[in-house]
């Protein structure tokens, strides 16, 4: 396969458009600074991203490399089917509570990035305990979503992955790093747009291929696989629900999410983008459900890919760019590439300005330096875009491991960092020895369940579990039981300690949290006037 000349030129002047409006958006964002944070302006925009603008970031956001290329691969394969593609529902309701439940105390308070509440309830120290999750979820997102863009180029354009992934980085972290939210959110008005079209244009050339069976005829009856509508068999059913809740409650405490309301001119302008981000999220899955419904009514002996299926031959995760390659005409699938681009792009900046972002404000500024100016704040920012950016782009050439890494990441920011957030904002009187507990406790109850993808034996086996082809697989819901677990314990412990502190039941010395010192310190209302009283007489008393 030669090198695709007209793909490279098109993709280089993709990746120029992206570059050039990054950096008008940077010189943007410098022109509205004018006595605004300078922190603010480069973690939540000064809180002045207009609501069209903040839309289409929040979508993007959502709509990524995996989120396009999964939704067809699960649509391809015979043991899913649309049945299983979770997401686009997922997503959208995920970002209907979030803007229901949390833009309100989020933004209330002024609160710049998730950790905050956490750190103000907890704890500094124990806020950067909780840092941990989100931010190897970030960075080994940005690493995966390098990795799938990467092997995508390669198959179109018959370059080494290896460039792809160098290139693609350094676009992401040079354009971040100038304007950080700014940048992030007008480059991805650009890269939803490509999105959309690229992928429109190219779905009619997909279906009426003549290898391609009619869609209609395929989502019910057998062909040359199982129908692709798929279904959900009744042993299956608790971890169809797992993953679906993990979907809608362990998407919100994100920092990518809570960027883009945060940054909005007003509480309605935030709930808004919210609600309609979330609609947004679910149209824009539609192409990726056509293309991977095509992609299974394909004989692919009929094309250039001969036999075996790439089902077969253990590439489905790539189902989405060979269906561009193999069932388009060469000009479309180079739109196609654009729009896989977007996709990527997309996310990959969002996770590295949120990974950042809590580094230079939640850990630099308020335990390493706490007297930090933002002038030294906002360069450690820059500074930590850099470590993160370059270390993602160096896991990105591991991908499978990458992949596998970034979900236990995911699931362990839904088993511990969700329930605490929960805790922090809307139940009162939990403390410091609740949320380490409860941290804990969840920590270690996702560990023992094991991991298959990471060979990870599960020592805990829950009901159903299941041994198959030497792997154990859990089929009880445990990702949302330990999330429920971790809530159970915070709350618990929380009452308790403080219970077993105030009536005496355990030494004031032990209390390494000062959970009691601000009671124990502070004389009673009614008191302080009673005292105040007698002493207003005693010295009436005096001069009489």
């Amino acid at each position: 396969m030669a090198l695709n000349i007209p793909g490279v030129v098109s993709l280089s002047v993709f990746y120029t458009l992206t570059l050039a409006t990054g950096i008008w958006a940077s010189w943007k964002s410098k022109k509205d600074q004018k006595n605004r944070n300078p922190t603010e302006m480069a973690i939540v925009g000064g809180r002045n991203i207009n609501a069209f603008v903040g839309l289409f970031t929040a979508t993007a956001t959502w709509v990524g490399g995996a989120y396009i290329n999964g939704t067809a691969e699960i649509v391809y394969l015979p043991s899913k089917g649309l049945l299983w593609v979770q997401a686009p529902v997922g997503f959208a309701l995920s970002l209907v509570i979030g803007g229901f439940f949390f833009v309100n105390p989020m933004r209330s308070r002024n609160y710049v990035t998730v950790m905050d509440p956490l750190q103000e309830i907890y704890g500094n120290m124990m806020g950067s305990l909780l840092f941990i999750p989100p931010l190897l979820g970030e960075v080994f997102w940005f690493a995966a979503i390098l990795a799938s863009l990467g092997a995508t180029i390669r198959v179109i354009l018959d370059i080494g992955s290896s460039l792809a992934i160098i290139l693609s980085a350094c676009t992401v972290i040079l354009y971040t790093l100038l304007g950080g939210l700014y940048s992030v959110a007008y480059t991805d008005v650009i890269q939803l747009v490509f999105i959309s079209l690229s992928l429109w244009v190219c779905i009619p050339f997909a279906l009426m291929n003549p290898a391609t069976e009619s869609i209609y005829y395929t989502a019910t009856h057998k062909t040359y696989q199982a129908p692709w509508t798929g279904k959900i068999e009744k042993q299956y059913l608790g971890r169809w629900l797992d993953d679906f809740f993990y979907l809608v409650l362990g998407s919100i405490p994100w920092q990518t999410y809570f960027q883009r309301v945060l940054s909005t001119a007003s509480l309605g302008q935030a709930r808004l983008i919210s609600y309609l981000s979330g609609l947004g999220c679910f149209l824009m899955a539609i192409p990726s459900v056509l293309i991977g419904a095509a992609a299974a009514s394909t004989d692919w002996n009929q094309t250039s890919y001969g036999l075996p299926s790439p089902l077969d031959r253990g590439e489905s995760a790539m189902i989405l760019p060979f269906v561009l390659h193999y069932l388009c005409p060469a000009y479309v699938s180079i739109v196609g590439l654009g729009a896989i681009a977007a996709a990527a792009m997309s996310s990959a900046d969002s996770a590295l300005l949120s990974a950042s972002s809590m580094f230079a404000h939640n850990i630099y500024r308020k335990i390493l330096r706490k007297k930090a100016t933002e002038r030294e704040v906002l360069w450690t920012m820059r500074a930590s875009m850099l470590v993160f950016g370059t270390g993602a782009a160096g896991l990105a050439f591991y991908s499978y491991s990458v992949y596998d890494l970034w979900f236990l990441s995911g699931e362990l920011v839904y088993a511990l960092l969700f329930p605490q957030l929960c805790c922090a904002l809307f139940i009162p009187n939990t403390n410091t020895y609740g949320s380490a507990t409860g941290f804990l406790v969840g920590l270690l109850l996702r560990l023992l369940a094991g991991e298959p993808a990471l060979k990870m034996p599960p020592v805990i086996r829950y009901p159903a579990c299941s041994l198959v082809n030497g792997i154990y697989i859990q089929l009880f819901p445990f990702k949302t039981f330990t999330m429920l677990l971790t809530l159970g314990t915070i709350i618990a412990v929380s009452y308790l300690t403080a219970f077993l502190f105030k009536r005496n039941l355990l030494p004031h010395r032990w209390d390494v949290c000062n959970i009691i010192k601000e009671t124990s310190t502070l004389i009673p209302l009614q008191q302080m006037e009673k005292q105040m009283g007698l002493q207003t007489i005693a010295l009436e008393e005096h001069h009489d």
